[in-house]
């Protein structure tokens, strides 16, 4: 049985028939999402997706495969989890802690010739960039994701996010230069 039956099934009445999709499905899902969120967050987002995709269940039209479908709630969950994140933000700088400061502070002298993926080998590096990403907004946040982590084309960006290939243009140009200006202010100091 295809997921289209499934969900005709799941319409008709059949609501246990709705774990047949998440079991399908779930693996991949919490697969995109743990890109996207911090890890030990990224059950509780997969399940509000799932969640999301049942109450949504009767907009979904076959046109599409149905994992396409169930990407694009991810992915807006994913960037809701950011926005209520962003909503509760406190000091964050300060959250760092010393020996995260020392090491931003001796970037500039100790930086790699490798460029920002050698930085991110690095734990301290990929917490920084962590904590920098959460500095964007959520949108912006998940398209440097999908472009520049994932490797996702502009096509599939905007595909997944309902949105033209040049407004994923546009955000991605403004999402980086606004990184670099976060990770450029905390060089600065």
């Amino acid at each position: 049985m295809n997921d289209a039956e499934i969900v005709r099934r799941v319409l008709a009445g059949d609501v246990n028939a709705y774990a047949l999709l998440v079991d399908g499905h779930g693996t991949r899902m919490l697969g995109i999402i743990s890109r996207h969120v911090p890890p030990d967050r990224a059950a509780e987002v997969a399940h509000e997706t799932f969640i999301r995709a049942f109450e949504k269940l009767g907009t979904y039209r076959a046109e599409s495969p149905f994992g396409h479908w169930l990407v694009r709630i991810a992915l807006r969950r994913c960037a809701d989890f950011w926005r209520e994140k962003a909503r509760r933000r406190e000091t964050v700088f300060s959250a760092l802690g010393p020996e995260t400061m020392d090491w931003i502070e001796s970037i500039p002298s100790e930086a790699p010739t490798g460029g920002l993926e050698a930085l991110a080998e690095e734990n301290e590096a990929g917490m920084l960039l962590d904590w920098a990403l959460g500095q964007l907004a959520p949108d912006d946040r998940v398209v440097l994701t999908l472009t520049h982590m994932d490797g996702q084309t502009l096509a599939d960006v905007a595909d997944l996010m309902g949105w033209s290939v040049s407004k994923v243009k546009v955000r991605s140009f403004r999402a980086r230069r606004k990184l670099r200006g976060v990770l450029g202010h905390l060089l600065d100091r």
